[in-house]
This record gives C-alpha cells, structure tokens and sequence, in this order.
C-alpha cells in the first residue's frame, strides 16, 4: 500500500470483479441431499413474503375449484435469524399494496403505527432551518408511518398460516443453472473457521431445486447482479445508490408531523437529506441519506449525521430521550433508466429494490416492492398451469409490472436523481421542472456512469468524529455475527492509502480501520448495508443469522 499522495481516483480501478463463476453454477448434478421445491423466494423481505402469500392464495383459491394444481411447494429463503431482522426503511407506506394483497382485512388490521397527519419540509443550515413548500412528490396524504422489520414479522406469519415453507438463517449463495434456465439455489455453507477449514459446527450448503426461482434479495443482490451480467440484461444507465443511515429514538416530546429535510448537514456536491417520522406513542425514526456518488473520499455519512442529531431541528426531540436502535442500508437510486431489459428469464423473476423499484423524489419503494411481489405470483401461477415456467410464458410478469402504475411512476421522475449530478441547486431547479411537465422538460436520458466510476477527491477535511461511536452503533444493531467467522468481504489487490481511507470513511460499521500504512478488514462487524459492495471490496453473504438483527427498523 503506497504512501504517496494521489490525485483523484475512479473507486472501480480498485475493485475486485463480481466473481460470476461463484455465483453462477452450471450443470450441477443433483444428489440425495437436494430439497425439491416448487417456486423459491431468494429473501423475506416485502417483496418476497408478498409474492409468496399472493401466490399460495391463488393456488388454493385455485384448487378449491376442484381443477386445482394441488401440493405446490413454495419457500422462502431469508439470510436474517428472524424476520424483518435485516430489513431498514424510513418508513412512510403508501397501504396500495397491503390492501391489494389483503382485501378482506381492515386498515386497522395492518401492522402500521399511525396515519400521516401531516408534513414539513424544511431547508437546513447550519445553525438554522426554514419551512419551504412540500414538493409534490412528497406529499404523504393517506400513508402511514411503519416498522418495516415489524411489518416482515408480520407478512411472514401470514404466509406461514397459508402453508407458505419459511426457511429463515438460509442465505443464498450461488444460483443452479442449465443452459439459460435457473434451477435452483445453492445456500452458504455454516460453521467454517476463520481460515475456511471446516469446523466444529460446520453445516454444508444445501441445494434447493425448484421450477421457479425468484429473487428478491432487496438493494444491491448479489445473485440479481450476477444474473443481469451473465444474460447482459443490465441497463445501460447503470444502477447508482445511496447509503441511508438510521436511528429509532424513544423520547419524550414527539412531533406531530412527519418531517424531511435538505442542505446542511451534507455537502452541496452530495444528493440526499433527513427524515423524522413519530412512530407510535413515543418513539421517532430519524436518519440521514446521502447518494454515493459524492466527491470527497473523507464523506461519512455515519458522522454527518450524528453531526445533525444536535442541530435545533431535531436536538428538541432528542432532548431526554435513549436511541433503542441504530442501522444502515443502501438505497437503489437509478430509477427507471436503471432498470434491466427485461425482468424474467427461464424458470426466474426480480423483484422489488432487487431491481430497482425506488421513486427517489417520493422516498418511496415499499408498496412498489410488494406489488412486484404480486404481480410476479400472478404470473408464475399462470405459468404452472401451463405447465411451461420458461422465460417467454414468466414474461408476462415484465409486461404487468410495466403497465402497472410502478412502472409508471417511475417514468414521470425518469430523470430527476440524475439532474442533482449537476450540483445541488441546478438539481433543484431541473427537479421543479420535471415536476411540473412529468419529466418531459428539460429532459435527460439516464446517466453514464455508475458511482464506482466517478471521480473521488482524496483532497479537503476529515468528517470529524462525533455522538454515537460505530462500534456503538454495530452493538445497537444486535450484531449477531460470530467473532471467528470467514471474511465475506473481497479487497480488491494493490489498494492505495488514499484508497483504503475511503473505505474507512464510507462504511457505517467500522468494518474498516488503518493502522499505520494497513488496512484492516473487521469483518464480522459488517450489517450487510452492502455499502463498500458498491465503491470498494465485495460483499457476499455470510452463514445464516449473521449480521444485525432489527426490530424496531
């Protein structure tokens, strides 16, 4: 690792390549240890627990009519030890999806914790902050603040009623494939020592075979990635992302309305901004989003915002209260110039963030992934009637998707998170624009390049280090990765320093730190935000029930 100072820097030169030969097995034979499914689902996030439940209730709506299908095994796989363990959001739901998967149940029914009973959005400097307009997009008429990892609690005990297989701790390494078609998944090995021997404990991976396979492995999938390059489907406006992180507060002043925030504490070359939303009686979920496409390589996104818990916006909430959970998670960006060709293929489909499903300008994605979910199910049961699951009968689930209102929405906003690469004003005034003619005028066509190939400036200030240690924040997401595990993280050869202390910036979780001229990988305290995926070493997941486990997220 070289001492020498460095001029700017493309994060890409420094990167190990997504290792498809891993991730992408083919012709494995099959053996007396196979598990036989029906349809999978890669990850028990809303996008998958929604498509399973759609799709069991349709098989036996389906065989209640006395021409049924019969025993369709359907399973969901999900890498966190409980459910909704590694699922993050704000959250403001728009309730579309739940009622549409749910049509015989009330609002009240719904595991949400309040109705939106307003907004505010606010300018931040500093040491002060001004009310502007709410932008349209932002507007939250009818929506309801919820937990998103109480809401997959919830969805999966649903499904498990409906007969649903749930399989949590099974994390999905590698897809089965013969020829195009993928057949299967094989899971992560458990038990390994650090250096790879085989311990103890050690549990072989297990390969699930099932007509359909679907992934919805939420923000950056490693399988969905490996899957877009094998059939060179991505697009051409490659997928960008930000890194969001959160805190839920209990406190003893609540505010009334939901809030959001733009400008300080984030630097005018950096897109994002805050949120504040009351979550019951007395508790509050605030957090900070800050798009990874910004300049400085000292940017941290995790001490910018403890940085912002002290402003007056949020001090007088925060005053007297104890923060009861910390987490991070990227964020899909890209929007509809970023989604693939096409979203199925022989015998599987993508859903939700797995392809990008988020309205930036709307900070929203939970009901568009849900209702992937359904609409995936729709199609997947159609195939099984016709006995043919390959990718020209599943892509009825591109046509539905396409023509639904997610599609749509995200084609009025097609180009507004690309119009704030141009600095934060112009992408103001650009985003008004857009606004105003559905993303006619003044136009764009998506964007060149990915974040990993934009220019980083090892040059200016150190975020300083400030409140809430990421140690600290690591214990607060009730890491439950085991100390002696296997690194799961892949450090691209030859980093640089300049390199190397962009990492320790960009990672919430202290996973990287240096010593002296060395970089040191503290792996297990990875919570899979699989933010260095994006800029810098590669992430794959580790043995079942590792990483955080939220409860209240």
């Amino acid at each position: 690792m070289g001492s020498d100072s460095m001029a700017k820097f493309r994060p890409v030169d420094y990167q190990a390549p997504l290792p498809a030969d891993q991730l992408i097995l083919k012709d494995q034979p099959e053996t007396d240890e196979t598990v036989p499914m029906d349809v999978i689902f890669v990850g028990g996030g809303p996008a998958g627990l929604a498509g399973a439940i759609e799709l069991s209730k349709l098989i036996q709506k389906d065989n209640e009519s006395g021409e049924g299908l019969g025993d369709i095994e359907i399973g969901v796989l999900e890498k966190s030890p409980d459910w909704g363990g590694h699922n993050l959001s704000g959250a403001v739901i728009n309730p579309v999806a739940f009622k549409e998967l749910f049509p015989e149940k009330k609002i009240e029914d719904f595991p949400f914790k309040r109705p939106v009973q307003g907004e505010d959005v606010f300018f931040m400097t500093e040491t002060g902050h001004f009310k502007i307009p709410t932008p349209p997009t932002m507007k939250n008429h009818g929506n309801y603040c919820m937990s998103i990892s109480e809401a997959c609690r919830w969805l999966a005990n649903e499904a498990e009623g409906l007969g649903v297989n749930l399989f949590p701790a099974f994390p999905a390494d590698s897809l089965l494939v013969e020829g195009d078609r993928v057949v299967g998944v094989r899971t992560t090995p458990a038990g390994l020592n650090k250096d790879g021997s085989e311990g103890d404990q050690y549990m072989p991976p297990t390969d699930l075979r099932a007509q359909v396979t679907v992934l919805s492995e939420g923000t950056r999938g490693t399988l969905s990635q490996a899957y877009q390059e094998w059939q060179g489907i991505a697009s051409t406006s490659p997928q960008i992302y930000a890194l969001g992180v959160k805190e839920v507060w209990r406190v003893k002043n609540m505010p009334k309305n939901i809030v959001h925030t733009m400008g300080w504490p984030l630097p005018k070359d950096a897109f994002g901004g805050s949120w504040m939303y009351p979550m019951g009686d007395d508790t509050i979920s605030l957090g900070l989003v800050a798009g990874l496409d910004y300049k400085s390589t000292k940017m941290d996104v995790h001490y910018t915002f403890q940085r912002m818990k002290d402003h007056p916006l949020f001090k007088q909430y925060l005053e007297g209260g104890e923060c009861i959970e910390w987490g991070a998670k990227t964020i899909p960006e890209g929007g509809y110039h970023s989604l693939p060709k096409r979203f199925s293929g022989d015998g599987m489909l993508m859903l939700g963030d797995s392809l990008g499903l988020v309205n930036v300008p709307a900070l929203k994605g939970i009901h568009y992934a849900m209702m992937s979910g359904i609409y995936a199910a729709r199609a997947i049961f159609k195939a099984l009637k016709a006995k043919d699951t390959s990718g020209k009968v599943l892509a009825q689930y591109d046509q539905d998707l396409k023509n639904s209102f997610v599609v749509k929405d995200l084609y009025k906003v097609r180009n507004m998170r690309q119009a704030f690469k141009d600095g934060f004003y112009m992408g103001g005034f650009k985003a008004g624009l857009m606004t105003l003619t559905g993303g006619a005028f003044p136009g764009g066509s998506g964007h060149d390049h990915a974040d990993e190939e934009e220019l980083k400036d090892p040059k200016g200030p150190a975020t300083p280090v400030y409140g809430t240690s990421k140690v600290d924040g690591v214990y607060m997401s009730a890491n439950k990765t085991r100390d002696d595990i296997p690194s799961h993280l892949t450090v691209g050869s030859d980093i640089p320093k300049e390199v190397a202390e962009m990492y320790v910036s960009m990672c919430p979780a202290g996973v990287y730190e240096m010593d002296g001229e060395q970089l040191i990988v503290n792996s297990p305290n990875c919570i899979d935000c699989k933010a260095t995926d994006v800029l810098g070493p590669r992430w794959r997941p580790r043995e079942g029930g590792s990483g955080p486990n939220y409860t209240e997220m």
